[in-house]
């Protein structure tokens, strides 16, 4: 990509890119996973004094799909983000669905293993409600900040954009998900579920704040093999907008 000459800055997409396909891929290939793998999961860290610091497990992988999402908005521009975002709403949907139907199947005869898989795939639906609540409020927030931050700034301090819209993005889809998730559940006290809250708010961030080169190099690498600088300058920011267009 090295030689692709330099982005295009322009508010209207092209019909087609190259790597769009494989960055949307990305994007609900590490959604799914992580909410399947860790979000119900909470662990800690041991601090000083011998008092542990209680976190999700989720959060050490969730929040690259939030970096993936500031790729796409950044790179290809919030309308086609937008479209991502639904996409990965669909396969959250699915999923939580066919889990559903595949958990309440009767097991055959003598298969041991009914009551593991429902502790691994039978979250009940108030957790998949919340998962997939906090998910559509959060990206649509990031996204918007990013996109909007981007015209403001007229394309400068990408750090300070990244960092800004996931503060935003990550603080409501931690803020939403938890409480709606398991408020009043055993094992889930107020105190460890605000805890839980907070560490997640902060470790997201800091992870946005820390892989920043990272989306630097990946933004810049793309922008010249696309050969776009895509602003949204007159971009419908209505999550059910079906056109780019005010």
């Amino acid at each position: 990509m090295d030689n692709e000459p330099s982005p295009v800055r322009t508010s209207k997409a092209p019909q087609s890119f190259r790597y769009y396909d494989l960055v949307m891929a990305a994007f609900v290939a590490i959604l799914l996973l992580s909410n399947i793998i860790g979000a119900s999961k909470p662990s800690y860290i041991s601090l000083p004094g011998g008092e542990t610091w209680i976190f999700g497990a989720g959060v050490l992988f969730f929040p690259i799909s939030y970096i993936i999402g500031d790729v796409l908005t950044e790179v290809y521009g919030y309308a086609r983000a937008r479209r991502v975002i639904w996409t990965g709403f669909a396969a959250l949907a699915f999923m939580a669905f066919m889990a559903w139907v595949v958990v309440k199947l009767p097991p055959a005869e003598g298969w041991p293993f009914q009551s593991d898989y429902e502790n691994v795939f039978g979250n009940s639906w108030r957790i998949v409600l919340a998962s997939m609540t906090a998910f559509w409020v959060g990206e649509f927030a990031n996204s918007i900040v990013l996109a909007k931050m981007k015209v403001w700034t007229e394309g400068r301090f990408l750090w300070m954009r990244t960092i800004g819209s996931t503060v935003v993005g990550q603080g409501l889809d931690s803020l939403i998900f938890y409480p709606l998730a398991f408020w009043g559940l055993a094992g889930w006290p107020p105190e460890t579920l605000m805890q839980v809250v907070i560490s997640q708010w902060i470790i997201k961030t800091v992870w946005e704040a820390v892989l920043t080169p990272v989306t630097y190099l990946v933004v810049n690498r793309l922008k010249r093999a696309e050969g776009v600088d895509i602003y949204d300058s007159n971009t419908d920011f209505s999550p059910f907008a079906t056109s780019d267009a005010r």
